[in-house]
């Protein structure tokens, strides 16, 4: 997963509206609702859940937060616009929510897209937590979206809020929130100066960023021959896409995408069922941290990996280059030789392995707490 950058005006305090933000791809974000589903089976806090969702499970609800981005490009009152038929309240308080945070580029909107709640662009050029700076955060991005939807459900901020999120579509939302804030490049970023050089953008204002990745096709050293028609990928999308799907690695990856999940349905299953019943090493929290600092702490726990993810690439070719009204940063990122000969796609794989697994118990946990 959820992003457009800044144009020639830099605002850095504001996070803008990316490209692609669809964090681990629908099979990511399944597996983490999935976790979620398991460890919460026959509590007190499911059925909340399950009476709030109207019958969705958290599995289902993970990927609604990218779903309703197919409203975008003629609005959700286009009457051939798809419905949540099935659930006809969820389907009218989710387009309420996306009517309130329609996507746009403008920066300087007193109300935000919907977009940009997915993510922050803290930049990697130097190892810092999310307090340190001011560059790519805003209090619209996903750690001040996650302690906004808790106080939804704790009854904090009413219902009729000015982003139209209620208890049922802040459930929605956490159930994909808490999957993206553990996806490395939804939390940090690359920036380089004019002439492609890495910057700091808390310094150099005219900096531009790589959005997570969005902007820069991506090399690695295993990549199989590429078939006539074949593109690179974008080394956000190889994170949201391909490490996921490593996990199933006796599936092939060269399957066309309908084929590759039938195959990898049981095997999904599986997964979810280890990964909910064996504890990850660490997950929790400490004792004394508020539940409304949760993201900043989770932001703080990813942002070293999200520094790695770049710092084993070298970036060449880098531009400024226009893309729908605003300037970003592109170019090409290849894989550099690793002494330890872990390539990039190993190393990436297991992170998301990881990583999903304590989004899994994390949201679990996080719902129990608010319920």
């Amino acid at each position: 997963m959820n992003f457009k950058r800044r144009g020639t005006l830099v605002a850095f305090t504001v996070v803008a509206l990316r490209a692609s933000i669809f964090a681990y791809g629908p099979t990511g974000h399944e597996i983490v609702g999935a976790i979620a589903d398991e460890r919460l089976a026959g509590t007190p806090t499911a059925a909340k859940v399950y009476a709030l969702l109207d019958g969705l499970t958290l599995e289902r609800a993970a990927v609604i937060p990218d779903e309703i981005k197919g409203w975008d490009k003629k609005g959700a009152d286009d009457p051939k616009s798809f419905h949540y038929s099935a659930h006809r309240d969820i389907d009218r308080q989710l387009r309420d929510f996306w009517r309130a945070n329609q996507p746009m580029h403008d920066l300087n909107s007193t109300a935000p897209s919907h977009h940009w709640f997915h993510y922050a662009d803290v930049p990697v050029m130097r190892l810092e937590k999310y307090r340190d700076g001011t560059a790519g955060r805003s209090k619209w991005d996903i750690v001040h979206m996650i302690p906004y939807c808790i106080q939804v459900l704790q009854e904090r901020v009413p219902e009729r809020n000015e982003r139209r999120i209620t208890k049922p579509v802040a459930i929605i939302l956490l159930a994909h929130y808490v999957a993206d804030i553990h996806q490395p490049l939804h939390v940090g970023a690359e920036y380089f100066d004019e002439q492609g050089r890495i910057a700091d953008p808390d310094k150099d204002k005219s900096a531009l960023g790589d959005e997570g990745g969005n902007t820069f096709t991506l090399e690695l050293s295993d990549e199989p021959p590429r078939r006539r028609g074949m593109h690179k990928k974008k080394l956000h999308a190889f994170w949201d896409y391909d490490a996921v799907n490593a996990l199933f690695a006796d599936v092939p990856s060269t399957l066309r995408k309908k084929e590759f999940l039938a195959q990898i349905g049981s095997l999904r299953k599986q997964l979810v069922h280890s990964m909910a019943t064996h504890e990850p090493a660490i997950w929790r929290m400490p004792g004394n941290l508020d539940i409304m600092n949760y993201a900043e702490a989770w932001a703080d726990e990813i942002l070293p990996i999200a520094r790695e993810a770049h710092e084993r690439l070298e970036f060449t070719n880098v531009h400024p280059q226009q893309e729908e009204g605003r300037v970003v940063a592109a170019g090409e990122a290849d894989e550099k030789p690793r002494p330890d000969q872990t390539n990039y796609r190993q190393w990436a794989t297991n992170i998301v392995r990881d990583e999903l697994h304590q989004a899994g118990w994390r949201l679990a946990d996080l719902l129990e707490q608010i319920l």
